[in-house]
């Protein structure tokens, strides 16, 4: 943690260092606190809330489930800035920002400056971030970029969709890093790429580059292109969990994962109501690879908590994932989510209008929940962290 710590104060600037301490470090945890309060009400607003922006994108990702190829769909900023300033009123202060590619957003930038008393997690292939790109993350000072790496340039060809994808990411990951801003690594763990991110040497290099974080997503067999080829086994889903948690007492290198909670126990985030999910169109999805919704960001003059509070399709989801398994209900059940999509009359948010027959062709498969194999923390502050601010909550209990 002495090396981590030193690592970011060598690396950033005290300003960049200050917002993401305040705005996402204790505003995050005073979110949260609230999120527990309301819960004993039985109320469930998420203080982590993820907007997919825009669905315009240059690569074409196997598994993805955003319309990229197409006519394009994007918030406009009045409805971004309502959007935020609506959660801001109910003390969230964090974002995360997806696409498609978000950089492609002409008003992303605005949005930034427009709160800078928010942080913004900006999900990224980061083809799009130059030198002047960077610079302007670094004065507005509240956005941190995740940019996606996929192993080799031969993966991350196949994988991406592009050429040369590996390369030009890269320039953008050293791009962010020359101008010092808090920056991450997101790794989409499939077939393809295992062997190659869960490796020592994998994570010294980014380390060595002066990445900040790490986070490990694992492959979503979902979309119009699903490619359940890549999913990996329940023994590699293990070894993803036992990766990071060794990773986490031997690099000095913070390691996020979102499905797992201090006692190695699997979890939804979106089950437990920690967080959910804004499609380009304005949708309230549970999450992002559910693409069905029953409100819209519009709805109640654009007050989103009302919104979501109120919407007995989210309520409903979030009962039946939970009380199916601790894992993700859309690998594991996808006729339960089919049920939730029925009872409720939810849209097919998609562009391409085929959503429910993408559902329907879904087979089930094994998730992250996988009992009597549960690998628990060893780091005392991300247990203590996980433990009282970011995941659980009594949503299986």
């Amino acid at each position: 943690m002495l090396h981590l710590a030193w690592r970011m104060v060598r690396s950033t600037e005290p300003r960049l260092l200050w917002k993401f301490a305040y705005n996402f470090g204790w505003k995050g945890m005073r979110s949260v606190q609230l999120f527990k309060k309301r819960l004993k009400q039985g109320v469930v607003f998420p203080p982590f809330l993820y907007l997919s922006i825009t669905s315009r994108c240059n690569l074409r990702c196997q598994g993805c489930w955003v319309d990229v190829r197409q006519p394009e769909n994007e918030l406009s900023f009045e409805e971004m800035d309502r959007l935020v300033s609506s959660a801001k009123a109910r003390g969230n202060a964090f974002f995360g920002i997806l696409g498609g590619e978000p950089f492609m957003h002409p008003d992303l930038m605005r949005l930034l400056a427009k709160h800078p008393d928010c942080y913004f997690q900006i999900f990224t292939n980061g083809h799009y971030i130059t030198d002047e790109v960077a610079e302007e993350l670094r004065r507005i000072g509240n956005a941190t970029p995740l940019i996606s790496v996929e192993g080799t340039e031969e993966v991350s060809d196949a994988r991406r969709g592009g050429t040369a994808v590996l390369s030009k990411t890269m320039r953008g990951l050293e791009t962010c890093l020359r101008h010092k801003l808090i920056t991450g690594v997101a790794a989409s763990v499939c077939q393809t790429n295992v062997d190659t991110v869960l490796k020592d040497d994998w994570v010294d290099d980014l380390v060595e580059l002066g990445v900040h974080y790490i986070w490990y997503h694992t492959y979503r067999v979902v979309g119009p292109h699903a490619s359940p080829e890549l999913a990996l086994r329940p023994e590699q889903v293990r070894a993803v969990r036992r990766f990071a948690v060794e990773m986490r007492n031997t690099k000095p290198v913070i390691f996020v994962d979102a499905y797992w909670n201090d006692k190695g126990e699997a979890l939804c985030p979106a089950a437990t109501g920690i967080s959910h999910h804004i499609g380009p169109g304005g949708d309230v999805e549970p999450c992002p690879i559910i693409q069905f919704a029953s409100e819209t960001i519009r709805d109640h003059d654009g007050d989103i908590y009302e919104t979501l509070t109120r919407s007995a399709m989210l309520d409903d989801f979030r009962k039946t994932a939970a009380k199916a398994t601790r894992g993700c209900v859309v690998l594991e059940r996808p006729d339960l989510l089919k049920e939730v999509v029925e009872r409720h009359a939810c849209r097919d948010t998609t562009v391409r209008q085929s959503a429910m027959a993408e559902l329907e062709g879904l087979e089930s498969r094994p998730s992250q929940h996988d009992p009597g194999n549960e690998i628990p923390e060893k780091h005392w502050a991300y247990r203590f962290a996980k433990k009282h601010w970011f995941f659980g909550f009594g949503a299986y209990t």
